[in-house]
């Protein structure tokens, strides 16, 4: 037996019940928000304490290295280790007590920062540190990296907002801070070093690289809570902790100042924190231009002039006196904008917020990298630094995003170091000393840099090249490595270009008292892996051959397309409340390998070729992406783009092309076929369709009601009919609108009559291939799609808007067709292509008939969303009158998905995220808007109600 069964077998009797050792599991846990990639040998998520320290004591004996773990959104790699993974968000993640009147809150490790602000609020208080990932981060993770987020500069970092923990030493040492004191060494050890201690650490906010030993200091009282706060799980592992609480402040004001360029906006900070604002964040031109071209040039409000900006934000009780600050700040200014109203305020933070969740790109357009993200120096440096830094990423070629809280002095960046591409040779050495097998010594922070032109080198090369050059600059402006995210595997070997060699030293005898048998995270910290091992992306292979997709943004490679997924997580979290769709099955499951993210770490290891070893046919990858819904919620929701559906797509094609396939690819994937059978003898058809062997047969679940036939197509319709004058306009007609929701068509029809239209359809029957592609039947798609593009060219050519009817066929043609046409084929009709409320927005003179007074709760498809948006037809509501709710989150049927054998809980699940809460809420009068019929099924066979096109809401109003 293994270390690995063996560990497992004990655990599982000595009482730690979740234990799992499958490799998948292993597969969707061997990365974080990282670089790097460490396949565990098991994973276990811990119910109680007990649990935490039996692990620890297995472990021990073992000698297997354990590894904490919460959301997984380490930027820095110190959630990921080469034994067990203790996973503490499935179990140990409950606020336990809210205290009001010491403003505390007991928590355990894994519970998500949102949701204890969620605990807290009906008290009115908050927990200050917020973190960009707050809405899935976890109390342990931020309390292991001593985070911080936007808001520092008035809440504190994490170790500010510490009460007290409990935790388990790595020497099974259980601890209860700062009750039990700490080890009689650690006090010892301290009193011999002061000297060291005081003048190398704790010299500004943000210095957060190695241990904090400053809050050992006699004058410091010996926090050695505080020590553990930001000792990236190397020390003890947190079961619980106590944090203080605040109150917001009744008013703010949002201040953004415009400057020439991000250095001057950085010189510029420190001048500003006189004001006592909460916050003071930076970002510059490029950040703004990726969120115009991303999300569309109304993401970005009016900003004042410049090229870079400082958002600054000022808050209080007194609502006078935070005006007087807000107009002291402005005046400071070339040019500058105050924002007193919440929503504007919002708008404008967005900005920042969106950036920093696109910055996985580049603005070369390429592919955007953690592992020099987070620097930091005293704030009065900071304009002097960024000029050095823009200087030194000019010299490697290197291009991104920068942003950062500059109040604090703290920048963060991706950068576009050429990872997939091994490297030439430099023609100088890196670090003075760098050893062959390149470990660093400690040279006292000196660079060995040589005149002569850098022949810029691809892979690891570059990383270490340029990580050792950035080291040398920050450690030389007194700066820290980190600002908040922690070294892990990304800058714990550059320690020595920062600290003396008796501080390293310190490093290692602490962890020594702790941890003596090296049993937590080992290789982070002390003793630290080179920071070019273990990478993800130069382990994995380009995967460009015999492609179905064309994967347009990824330059043609599976590989980059699905590496697109840098790890933080946001699938996690639960976006529904903000109109979000990603990611319905990890909130159905709450299982890591049912997320966007858990999928993308599949498909990577797929692509690697070692922990998941059995190509496109890999049982991990087939049993990660069965619950995917292909809702496409990731590619708009994911801030890296990640397109989920198209991937799975590819994989169901490659895995079953040329082989027997799953009966639903042949009866769900290939409904367009029965439904124009169906059409002949629809009577015949619906009475077959009630036999009571028939959903077996087809491989649908029996509890699930088959939608009828119509018994006459909307085409049959309309060939009966008299044409209307006006502007021409053609009508795709999908299979569920022609087939079995004629009703929908007829209505787009009389509102497109009545808005000056002649509606017209092709002459022979079309269809987008949605079923086919779905089940990655791609190349008969690509042959039944073409055919459909190329006639409907005929009317793009001529002018002619095309208006789908179905949402999710409407954004096959704005979408999945230029992955399976190609750009020179399918591009005319995608700009072509309306949804009905697109077009009649475009439409002058048109107005909308009166909703005043109708109750509307919308369920947008989740293509809609993902692809189209759904802004038009929210303001063509708006504009009408209708008190709309709009829901987010999927219906949960998403097609073939929900009718499926093995998918009816969790579609049901999914359906009671938003849409059946909503539902059971809505009043009997309340119009139920679903313009999706793969929607409107749902709503039909889980409830009493009946859910209403767009366009049927509007005929049945018109004059």
């Amino acid at each position: 037996m293994d270390r690995a069964a063996a560990l497992a077998n004990d655990l599982r009797r000595r009482g730690v019940t979740d234990v799992l050792t499958d490799s998948t599991t292993r597969s969707v846990h061997s990365s974080d928000a990282s670089l790097y990639r460490v396949p565990p040998l098991l994973v276990a998520r811990p119910r109680s304490a007990e649990d935490v320290a039996t692990a620890i004591e297995l472990c021990a004996h073992y000698e297997v290295p354990l590894t904490a773990r919460g959301a997984g959104t380490s930027v820095a790699g110190n959630a990921i280790g080469p034994g067990l993974v203790l996973d503490f968000s499935r179990h140990m993640n409950r606020v336990l007590h809210v205290d009001t009147e010491t403003r505390t809150a007991v928590v355990q490790p894994g519970v998500v920062q949102a949701a204890l602000q969620r605990a807290a609020a009906p008290y009115g208080l908050r927990f200050g540190p917020d973190p960009s990932t707050h809405t899935r981060c976890t109390i342990g993770g931020m309390i292991g990296n001593n985070a911080c987020g936007s808001r520092t500069l008035g809440y504190g970092r994490t170790s500010d907002n510490l009460a007290g923990l409990k935790a388990v030493a790595g020497d099974g040492t259980a601890l209860d801070l700062p009750a039990q004191g700490g080890p009689a060494a650690l006090r010892d050890l301290v009193m011999a070093n002061l000297a060291t201690i005081r003048t190398e650490f704790g010299r500004f906010g943000r210095q957060m690289s190695g241990y904090a030993l400053e809050h050992l200091l006699p004058e410091r009282g010996f926090d050695v809570a505080g020590l553990l706060t930001g000792s990236e799980g190397t020390l003890a592992v947190l079961t619980e902790a106590t944090v203080k609480l605040v109150t917001d402040p009744a008013h703010r004001a949002l201040v953004v100042l415009g400057y020439p360029d991000i250095a001057a906006a950085g010189d510029a900070a420190p001048a500003l924190l006189e004001h006592r604002p909460t916050a003071c964040e930076g970002i510059d031109a490029r950040i703004v231009d990726v969120v115009r071209r991303r999300r569309g040039p109304q993401a970005v409000p009016p900003l004042p002039r410049g090229a870079a900006w400082l958002f600054v934000e000022v808050a209080g009780d007194d609502a006078a006196e935070v005006g007087e600050r807000a107009a002291r700040l402005a005046s400071g200014g070339e040019d500058a904008l105050v924002v007193t109203d919440p929503a504007r305020a919002t708008a404008l933070w967005r900005i920042r917020e969106d950036g920093a969740g696109l910055s996985g790109r580049s603005p070369a357009g390429l592919p955007a990298h953690a592992g020099w993200e987070d620097s930091a120096v005293p704030p009065a440096m900071l304009g002097r630094y960024l000029r050095d830094f823009e200087a030194l990423m000019a010299e490697h070629g290197l291009t991104g995003l920068p942003y950062g809280h500059f109040g604090d002095g703290c920048l963060h960046i991706r950068l576009d170091v050429p990872l997939d591409r091994p490297g030439g040779t430099l023609d100088r050495p890196g670090l003075a000393g760098t050893p062959v097998d390149g470990t660093l010594d400690r040279p006292g922070g000196t660079l060995d840099r040589p005149g002569g032109a850098l022949e810029r080198p691809g892979g690891p090369k570059a990383l270490r090249e340029f990580l050792v050059a950035a080291a040398t600059l920050v450690a030389g402006y007194g700066g820290s490595l980190s600002g908040e995210h922690g070294d892990g595997r990304a800058r714990s070997e550059l320690l020595p270009l920062m600290y003396s060699e008796a501080a390293i030293d310190l490093f290692a005898r602490v962890k020594a008292i702790f941890d003596p048998g090296d049993v937590l995270n080992p290789g982070v910290l002390v003793r630290p892996r080179p920071v070019d091992a273990d990478l993800r992306i130069p382990a994995a292979r380009p995967v460009r051959d015999q492609l179905a997709l064309a994967y347009r943004h990824d330059g043609g490679d599976f590989s980059q397309a699905v590496h697109r997924c840098t790890g933080v997580g946001k699938c996690r979290a639960d976006n529904t409340a903000a109109g979000g769709v990603m990611c319905p099955s990890y909130l159905a499951t709450r299982e890591e390998k049912d997320s966007t993210r858990g999928r993308a770490r599949a498909l990577q290891e797929m692509v690697n070729g070692s922990a998941v070893a059995g190509g496109w046919r890999s049982p991990e990858v087939h049993e990660a992406l069965d619950l995917c819904l292909s809702c496409k919620g990731c590619a708009s929701d994911c801030p890296t783009g990640i397109d989920m559906a198209a991937y799975k797509s590819e994989v169901l094609h490659q895995s079953y092309r040329g082989r027997l396939r799953p009966v639903t690819h042949y009866s769900l994937g290939r409904l367009p076929l029965w439904a124009r059978l169906a059409s002949r003898m629809p009577r015949a058809a619906n009475a077959l369709l009630r036999m009571p062997g028939l959903p077996a047969i087809a491989g649908v679940d029996r509890r699930r009601t088959l939608p009828a036939f119509a018994p006459e197509t909307f085409r049959a319709w309309f060939r009966r009919r008299r044409p209307a004058e006006g502007r021409p306009v053609l009508l795709f007609v999908d299979t569920f609108t022609d087939h079995f929701a004629p009703e929908a068509g007829r209505a787009t029809v009389k509102v497109l009559e009545a808005a000056g239209y002649r509606p017209r359809i092709s002459e022979r029957r079309q269809c987008c291939a949605l079923t086919w592609i779905s089940t990655g039947q791609l190349d008969t798609a690509r042959k039944i799609l073409g055919r459909t593009v190329t006639e409907l060219g005929e009317a793009a050519a001529e002018g002619v808007p095309i208006v789908g009817m179905e949402p999710s066929c409407t954004a096959v043609l704005r979408s999945d067709a230029l992955e399976l046409l190609g750009e020179q084929t399918a591009a005319p009709v995608a700009r072509m292509t309306r949804t009905l409320a697109e077009l009649l927005l475009e439409t002058p003179e048109w107005r909308p008939p009166p909703l005043h007074g109708l109750e509307v709760v919308a369920q947008p498809h989740c293509h809609h969303h993902a692809v189209m948006g759904w802004d038009h037809d929210a303001r063509l509501l708006r504009e009408a009158g209708a008190d709309v709710r709009r829901l987010g989150g999927c219906c949960g049927l998403a097609g073939n998905f929900g009718v499926e054998k093995g998918h009816y809980e969790v579609s049901v699940a999914v359906a009671g995220q938003q849409l059946l809460p909503a539902l059971r809420q809505a009043g009997t009068e309340t119009a139920v808007l679903a313009d999706g019929f793969s929607c409107r099924t749902q709503i039909a066979d889980l409830t009493s109600r009946q859910g209403v096109h767009l366009a049927q809401l509007l005929a049945d109003r018109l004059p």
